[in-house]
């Protein structure tokens, strides 16, 4: 019978700890909050409509920003944007994506704090972080 190192004794506990997470994975995947999800994804990936009004949606975007950030957005600019971002959320398909994210999203905040809580760290939101306190 052979004892292990304390650094085989180390190995064996991170394989264990990376065993758990792919389970957890695999448990995520099969959430019906994540089903949901990727299916409302996949429908607004294959919506080539959808997906020009998007491509349209952020190219504007993209050009108020650069406006604001020069100074010559306008209040009516911001009016703008914030009316032609409410009309493609209102569109059925991109409704039910991002109600299905923001579902996913809860639960995957749920998990995370209780991943989070043993660590007394945020796991999810500073545990890779440099320098927070």
């Amino acid at each position: 019978m052979s004892v292990e190192t304390p650094a085989e004794t180390a190995d064996s506990e991170v394989a264990e700890v990376e065993e758990l997470a792919g389970e957890l994975g695999d448990a995520i995947s099969n959430l019906p909050a994540y089903e949901r999800f990727t299916e409302a994804r996949a429908a607004v990936q294959a919506d080539a409509e959808l997906q020009d009004r998007i491509e349209s949606f952020e190219q504007r975007r993209q050009e108020f920003a650069m406006a604001r950030q020069s100074g010559e957005a306008t209040q009516e600019d911001v009016q703008e944007i914030q009316r032609a971002q409410r009309e493609l959320h209102s569109e059925p398909t991109m409704a039910e994506f991002l109600d299905a994210k923001e579902e996913l999203q809860n639960e995957l905040e749920t998990l995370n704090k209780a991943i989070s809580e043993p660590l007394t760290v945020d796991f999810g939101g500073e545990a890779g972080g440099c320098c927070q306190d």
